[in-house]
């Protein structure tokens, strides 16, 4: 039983010296550990999920200012105030504090609004 209590005590402490068994066995549990838990043990650090619309914006140079193509997607519908606005919401955090001049909807050959072109300079 002292055996036993010392090997374990000998395994806390870090006593062995290297090249010994009790070393190997030592570094084996180690890395058991580190590539093993992560299958047995949950460490809730899960990725964070993607919105469902993820917002795409282009934007291109023209002359003074730039123009931007939003998705019809990012938006809610509304009056053109409320469009402008949503507009500004949806480019702010691309390209900054952003003035529109004007904006424009894309439409498929279906006739649906996809996309918006806003004409904007800061």
């Amino acid at each position: 039983m002292a055996k036993i209590s010392q090997t374990i005590r000998g395994y806390i402490w870090w006593m062995y010296p290297r090249g010994s068994v009790h070393y190997d066995i030592m570094v084996t549990l180690i890395l058991a550990f580190i590539f093993l838990g992560p299958i047995w043990i949950n460490f809730r650090d899960k990725p964070q999920p993607r919105p469902l619309h993820q917002t795409e914006v282009l934007v291109k140079p023209d002359g003074n200012g730039f123009v931007y193509t939003v998705d019809a997607v990012a938006l809610t519908p509304g009056s053109n105030v409320q469009l402008r606005d949503e507009l500004i919401r949806v480019i702010e955090p691309v390209a900054g504090e952003v003035q529109i001049d004007r904006f424009e909807p894309v439409r498929d050959d279906k006739g649906k609004t996809v996309a918006y072109k806003v004409w904007g300079h800061r």
